[in-house]
């Protein structure tokens, strides 16, 4: 276990004894990685996507760390709940766009760059929420492989930890998620 490691599972243990201070330290070391699992998100989305990378990392800081601390046990742990909280955020942000209220079913574009047409907004992180969700209700394992592989970016062997799973089921999990995703989303 690297030396971050260790410093994340100790803070997380401070927090959860109470300590305010904990969490703080605990944000400003896991600050850098949640946010470049955030560019690398954000890079997945189309280019008129209005979330910036920031706005997107603090909301997930605002879900992690809003209220009482969550029972996380360690770093794997951690940024399984982060990697939840990062596809919760997305897809709220991609249902409040869509809202027609809010003329949802086009895309904000820059004048410079609009050729006088509407374009009409991507759903696809919509249909991959959709597909994750049918697939949890099937088999909620393999979702939260998916989850920790593809949206928070943990190897086998953090996911597998994350899960306490062998890395062998995690891989048996996550060939299934992508098989049964993939004739979902075709």
């Amino acid at each position: 276990m690297s030396e971050d490691s260790h410093s994340i599972t100790a803070l997380l243990e401070q927090w959860r004894s109470g300590k305010q201070e904990a969490g703080n330290e605990l944000m400003e070391l896991v600050y850098r990685e949640l946010h470049q699992i955030a560019s690398r998100e954000m890079r997945r989305e189309q280019r008129e996507h209005t979330l910036q990378t920031t706005a997107l990392i603090h909301e997930v800081f605002l879900r992690l760390c809003g209220s009482a601390p969550v029972n996380r046990t360690d770093r794997a742990h951690f940024f399984a709940v982060a990697a939840q909280q990062l596809r919760r955020v997305l897809v709220d942000h991609a249902r409040r766009v869509r809202s027609e209220k809010r003329g949802g079913q086009y895309v904000k574009v820059p004048l410079l760059e609009s050729d006088g047409q509407a374009w009409q907004f991507d759903e696809r992180l919509l249909t991959l929420d959709e597909a994750l969700s049918r697939l949890e209700a099937l088999d909620e394992r393999s979702a939260r492989v998916v989850e920790l592989r593809f949206f928070a970016g943990l190897s086998e062997t953090e996911a597998a930890q994350a899960l306490n799973i062998s890395v062998a089921t995690l891989k048996r999990d996550w060939d299934f998620a992508r098989t049964w995703l993939a004739s979902r989303l075709r």
